[in-house]
């Protein structure tokens, strides 16, 4: 409760989001994977897109998808090739060891979310997951003008 005697409903957004997003990155760091090289690797899995494309659907600036697929293209998990359609542009590839890791990363990911989702009565997860979406998908999909507004963190979701 806020000084107002109202929910701090973004305190508890935060405050969940970190520990579930701090959870995943212990557990993928023992199969050598961070949230954001798994996010990227999962939306890239056969969708032929390019790294512009990759970092709009997981939301994060083209300065960190640049480093990650730096560090996905080093660890052998990706490749960047040149798009059949634009010469300019470079089609996200995932490697066979990087689909080895990425199916690890996800069991490792439906094992977290599993469980913290198993903690709660299943009227109340279902409640949640269906609320949590329609804020996402309704009322919050548009941002809001704002003249400073916060520095878009990278991969603050999970795609799963």
């Amino acid at each position: 409760m806020g000084t107002t005697g109202c929910t701090d409903l973004m305190m508890l957004l935060h405050r969940t989001s970190h520990a579930l997003e701090t959870e995943l990155t212990a557990r993928l760091a023992e199969i050598g994977l961070t949230p954001r090289a798994r996010c990227v690797l999962s939306v890239a899995l056969d969708a032929g897109l390019t790294q512009t494309e990759i970092a709009d659907v997981v939301d994060i600036d083209k300065t960190t998808m640049v480093v990650t697929m730096d560090a996905l293209e080093s660890a052998g998990y990706a490749e960047r090739k040149p798009s059949p359609t634009d010469r300019r542009a470079r089609v996200v590839v995932v490697t066979d060891s990087g689909r080895e890791i990425v199916a690890k990363a996800d069991d490792v990911y439906a094992e977290v979310v599993g469980s913290v989702l198993g903690s709660l009565p299943g009227d109340e997860r279902e409640g949640l997951v269906k609320g949590l979406t329609r804020l996402v998908e309704g009322r919050l999909s548009t941002v809001v003008p704002c003249e400073k507004p916060p520095r878009k963190r990278a991969l603050r979701h999970a795609v799963g």
